[in-house]
C-alpha cells in the first residue's frame, strides 16, 4: 500500500530521485486542456484550407502565395504537434522519457523560427511590391521565391538543432529529477537571432511601406496633371498591390502582437514560473498566431472564402477544378 508521501511522486518506486508531483487545481487544468485543444483542432483544420486554397487552385500560384502556404504548413505544423506538445506539458510528470522531451521541444523551436522566417520574407516581398513595383516581376520571381522558403525552412532547421544541440545529444541531462522535462538554451542568443534581428528587420521594411504607401495614396487622389493621366494603369496596379500591403500589414501586426510579450519577457529578465498563468498567457498567446493567420485571409481576402465555399462544398473534386477562377 502507497504512502502519501508515495502518492505525491511521479515515480513512487525510484523514491527521492522521482519528481514529486505539482498538482494544479481541476478546474484550472481542465480550462487549459479544453483552451488548447479546441485552438489546437480550429488551427489543423484553418490552415488545412489554406494548404489546399493555395496548393490546388493554379491562379494562386503566385510568389506572394507561396509565402503564405509555406507560413500555413508552419502554422498546421503547430497546431498539430506544438499545441498537443503544450497540453502534455500541463501534466504533473512527464513520462514519455527524456529522448522524446528533446524533440518534442524541437518542433516548436523549428515552426517558430519559421513563422519569423516567413514574416521576414513577407514583408521583404511587400517592398519590394511597393517600392519597386516597375521590377517587382523581375525580381520576385516564383523560382525565387520557392529557393527563399526551401532556405529558409532549411536554416530554421539547422538553427533549431544548434541551440538544442546539448539536449539533443545527451537527453535528460538538465534534469534534476525522473519526470521531468526541461532543456537549456542560451536565451540571449535565441533572443537576438529569433527576435530582435528579425523584428527589427520587419518594422523597418514596413514604416518603409507605410511611406511610400501613404504617398503613392495621396498620388491616386490628386490626378492633375497629364502625366498622371497617362498612369492610370500603372496607379491600378499600385492600387491592388497596395491592398495586398494592407492585408500582409495586418498580418505583420499581429505576429508582433503575438510574439512581443514573450521575448520581451526574457528582454527584461524577468522570471516567471513555468506553470503560472502568466507563463501559460504568454506561451498560448505565441502559438494563438498560427490560428489567426488564416482567420484574417478569410476576413480580408475574397478569393479565401471562395476557395472554402469550393472546398466545403467538394467542388474541387471535379474534373479541371484546379482551374478555376477565383481572383
Amino acid at each position: 500500500m502507497e504512502t502519501p508521501e508515495e502518492a505525491e511522486l511521479c515515480f513512487p518506486q525510484l523514491l527521492n530521485a522521482s519528481c514529486k508531483k505539482h498538482m494544479r487545481p481541476h478546474s484550472k487544468a481542465m480550462f487549459f486542456y479544453i483552451v488548447l485543444s479546441s485552438v489546437s483542432v480550429l488551427t489543423v483544420a484553418l490552415n488545412m484550407l489554406v494548404i489546399t486554397s493555395i496548393s490546388h487552385f493554379r491562379q494562386l500560384h503566385s510568389p506572394t502565395n507561396l509565402l503564405l502556404l509555406s507560413l500555413a504548413v508552419s502554422d498546421f505544423l503547430v497546431g498539430l504537434f506544438v499545441m498537443p506538445f503544450q497540453i502534455l506539458l500541463t501534466e504533473p510528470c512527464w513520462f514519455l522519457g527524456d529522448l522524446l522531451c528533446a524533440w518534442f521541444y524541437f518542433v516548436p523551436f523549428v515552426t517558430v523560427s519559421a513563422s519569423v522566417g516567413h514574416m521576414v520574407l513577407i514583408s521583404v516581398d511587400r517592398y519590394v511590391a511597393i517600392c519597386d513595383p516597375l521590377h517587382y516581376s523581375t525580381k520576385i520571381t516564383q523560382r525565387r521565391a520557392e529557393v527563399c522558403v526551401l532556405l529558409c525552412w532549411i536554416s530554421c532547421v539547422f538553427y533549431s538543432f544548434l541551440i538544442l544541440y546539448d539536449n539533443l545529444i545527451q537527453p535528460g541531462s538538465y534534469n534534476s529529477c525522473y519526470g521531468e522535462c526541461v532543456i537549456i538554451i542560451i536565451g540571449a542568443v535565441d533572443l537576438v537571432i529569433n527576435f530582435i534581428i528579425p523584428i527589427s528587420a520587419i518594422i523597418i521594411l514596413y514604416v518603409r511601406v507605410f511611406v511610400v504607401a501613404v504617398s503613392q495614396a495621396r498620388a491616386m487622389r490628386s490626378h492633375i496633371t497629364a502625366v498622371k493621366l497617362q498612369r492610370s494603369v500603372t496607379v491600378t496596379v499600385k492600387k491592388s498591390e497596395l491592398k495586398a500591403a494592407r492585408t500582409l500589414g495586418v498580418v505583420v501586426a499581429v505576429f508582433l502582437m503575438c510574439y512581443c510579450p514573450c521575448y520581451c519577457v526574457s528582454l527584461s529578465g524577468y522570471d516567471i514560473t513555468i506553470d503560472s498563468s502568466a507563463s501559460f498567457f504568454m506561451i498560448f498567446l505565441l502559438l494563438l498566431n498560427s490560428c489567426l493567420n488564416p482567420v484574417i485571409y478569410a476576413l480580408f481576402y475574397p478569393w479565401f472564402r471562395d476557395c472554402v465555399k469550393l472546398i466545403v462544398t467538394l467542388q474541387i473534386l471535379q474534373p479541371n477544378s484546379c482551374e478555376a477562377k477565383i481572383l
